[in-house]
């Protein structure tokens, strides 16, 4: 049952006499004899029960009096005459109306009295009992009687055992009466008094409006002032709930920004298990780059909010975040279980108010989804011959590019540079061999052998990683393409694009790239078709058009590029510039699987074999194959690929493949790196002591490495 206890009623058309009644009974409740108190623990009359099942029957809603909660626990003769007496008070429109309600009904001898009868307004505003007599019978419009009942333990223990705090109380809830009985101030009328019973002292709430035919109630206006009495009434309680509610919604929200983190992680790496999230995620993602304006949930259209809704919703069935939104809703409970008697199942996470914040989480992590860094994934791919060039000035000493001659020769030594970088089933790879190699081609002047040599610096290949060094040689290597003869090869054309794209020597220009890649594109280029077909479909330089990104893609697919096979399948499986069509997408899918698997034999590159072990992972294109999916990842991460040293620890981690230590290892070379998700997870590792020895100095020393990295998440484990 709860503890308070609020209803009511209302009296329209009644008889002068029954309003002057009512009127009468609650500020004097004068005649009644007290009840022998050597009896009041009888058994109930007979008399009694008929009469309350009588009442039973003509007020239904008295089972849920706290009176007829002490009366089935204990019926004896004081608590059925608590209970008759409380039913009829609250429902006085029944008196005069059946002849055997009239005798219960009179005042007992407990109202407290405040001068001449009981009855109390707002401050300053004297009340004559005959004037009150007078408004209320003359009142043509309703007149609504509330009662507001508690326990005699709980009234004792926070002071409302006493007509003097309830005045005080309702004094400043007049406000509320106002606004949840749509009734100008001026016009409101209220008179109340206090009934101090032995088991449930309450008090007796008449309202009504100066203006005939003014004010309403609704149920749900009840329910809000029965909400914010208890909050008054119960504010001690409830300040104790409140603290561990609040802490319980601080962990909620951390809780889903943590799991929203891990699951946008797994999308980025198309290792997603919850195909629902990933769908909805990369579907969000795109409409929000065609929505202008504030990115915030308020200010969306309909159908994007129900997409978030969506998300939200499915987050909160993951193990972690349904234990905590349930435990949050616990606390909630422990509020409504004061006022409420029964309480509403518990809603979807996304119709929470309190979490909206959840919601503008999910948005923000859907903009890094869609606007994150433009990568190519061809840099094994072999090059096509380039014609030599007319003429070529050796020396010693390497020269700016305005006072030399460059070329980009695709000649035997630079040739055999790229197969120790990338490795070939006659050349093993040996990252200092081609380093050597590419410094000799660097100095006669090979622009190619610069760009390789910027390469090999930023992704630490053979040496330390230096990003002062890399930017260095692309630097060079894009004024080397940009000397070149105003008719450039085409796949000048496309590297420049590509440098461009990517911010490589130089400032990041989309605009710049789109030209450069539709040159190479009217020769037909397969990776140009592909490069400003992403362009197009993230609207990065050109204005975003999904039905020309699919027709550049399908342009790429059909020479034999799997990147842009893998990009169609996604295109046709999401209904992005096409119509759904999962036939398509299987078979797009299984076209880059292939691809892949085709290039990766020749080339061995750590980028084609990190894609092969994330395809294998999640059965993108092929046939789920954990084992396997892990020896494409642990010979990527041998050959220095970041990516998939995270990716190889967490997904031995996660399902407990080979030794945890070595998983370790593989997640820490990666965090090393400055891989911002390696250096999160290596954080919590270390602070819940998980594989590892718990650490929360290194578990700091992770989170602050993620965070410098903008890793919201990683900042939030810091506080």
């Amino acid at each position: 049952m709860p503890k308070i206890i609020f209803t009511s009623q209302y009296m329209r058309n009644a008889p002068p006499a029954q309003l002057e009644n009512y009127v009468k009974y609650i500020g004097t409740r004068e005649g009644v004899e007290k009840i022998d108190e050597s009896k009041r623990l009888l058994p109930a009359t007979v008399k009694q029960q008929q009469l309350i099942n009588q009442l039973l029957h003509d007020i239904p809603s008295a089972k849920d009096m706290l009176e007829y909660a002490d009366y089935c626990e204990n019926p004896t003769i004081g608590n059925a005459t608590e209970f008759i007496s409380l039913a009829l008070e609250q429902n006085l429109n029944l008196i005069g109306k059946r002849e055997n309600y009239v005798e219960y009904i009179a005042g007992r001898p407990r109202v407290e009295r405040i001068g001449e009868h009981g009855l109390f307004t707002d401050a300053g505003v004297p009340v004559v009992l005959a004037q009150v007599h007078e408004d209320v019978c003359n009142h043509k419009g309703a007149v609504w009687t509330h009662v507001i009942s508690l326990r005699r333990e709980d009234a004792a223990r926070l002071g409302y055992d006493s007509g003097k705090q309830w005045r005080d109380l309702l004094r400043s809830k007049k406000a509320m009466l106002c606004k949840h009985m749509k009734i100008d101030s001026e016009n409101l009328r209220w008179y109340a008094a206090f009934h101090n019973e032995s088991h449930h002292p309450h008090v007796h709430l008449m309202v009504y409006s100066a203006k005939d035919n003014d004010g309403f109630l609704t149920e749900p206006a009840i329910e809000a002032m029965r909400s914010e009495l208890a909050h008054d009434i119960f504010r001690q309680d409830f300040a104790h709930i409140y603290e561990h509610k609040n802490e319980a919604r601080t962990q909620l929200k951390k809780g889903a920004a943590v799991v929203m983190a891990e699951l946008l992680s797994q999308v980025q790496d198309r290792v997603c298990e919850n195909k629902v999230i990933e769908a909805d995620l990369l579907l969000l993602a795109r409409r929000l780059q065609n929505t202008g304006g504030k990115k915030v949930y308020g200010y969306l259209k309909a159908d994007v909010k129900a997409i978030i809704d969506r998300i939200v919703d499915e987050l909160a069935k993951e193990e972690r975040i349904d234990k905590l939104y349930r435990a949050w809703n616990d606390w909630q409970n422990e509020i409504l279980k004061t006022y409420m008697n029964k309480l509403p199942p518990l809603p979807p996470l996304s119709q929470q108010k309190q979490f909206k914040s959840i919601k503008n989480m999910v948005i923000a992590e859907a903009l890094k989804l869609g606007n994150h860094h433009f990568s190519f994934e061809d840099e094994s791919v072999p090059e096509p011959e380039m014609s030599e060039p007319a003429d070529v000035y050796p020396d010693d000493t390497f020269m700016e590019p305005s006072d030399v001659v460059f070329h980009a020769k695709w000649n035997e030594q630079y040739k055999l540079a790229r197969k120790y970088l990338y490795g070939s089933e006659d050349v093993p790879q040996d990252f200092n061999e081609a380093y050597r190699l590419f410094i000799l081609e660097a100095e006669f002047r090979n622009a190619l052998a610069m760009h390789d040599l910027g390469r090999m610096f930023a992704d630490g290949l053979g040496r330390e990683i230096d990003l002062q060094s890399a930017h260095a040689w692309y630097e060079k290597a894009l004024a080397a393409f940009l000397s070149e003869e105003k008719e450039k090869p085409t796949y000048l054309e496309y590297l420049i694009g590509k440098m461009y794209a990517t911010g490589l020597g130089t400032e990041q220009d989309y605009g710049q790239a789109a030209s450069w890649f539709q040159e190479a594109v009217e020769k037909n280029h397969k990776y140009a078709q592909y490069s400003l077909g992403c362009l197009h479909y993230r609207g990065q330089g050109v204005v975003q058009d999904y039905t020309e990104a699919l027709r550049l893609y399908t342009l790429s697919a059909n020479q034999g590029n799997p990147y842009a096979d893998y990009e169609l399948a996604k295109m046709y499986r999401d209904g992005v510039g096409t119509p759904v069509d999962t036939a398509i997408s299987d078979q797009r899918f299984k076209a880059a699987f292939s691809g892949f698997y085709r290039l990766e034999k020749d080339s061995h590159d750590d980028k084609l074999q990190y894609r092969l072990g994330q395809m294998l992972y999640t059965g993108t294109g092929t046939d789920k194959n954990m084992r396997v999916a892990v020896s494409y990842l642990e010979k990527s991460a041998q050959l220095g690929n970041v990516n998939a040293q995270y990716l190889l620890g967490k997904v031995c981690l996660e399902n407990g493949i080979g030794n945890p230590a070595q998983a370790v290892t593989w997640m820490t070379k990666a965090a090393e790196a400055g891989n911002s998700g390696a250096q999160y997870a290596l954080g919590k590792l270390y602070r819940d002591g998980t594989h590892v020895e718990k650490d929360i100095p290194k578990a700091v020393a992770m989170f602050t490495a993620a965070a410098e990295q903008k890793n919201e998440y990683a900042a939030y484990q810091l506080g």
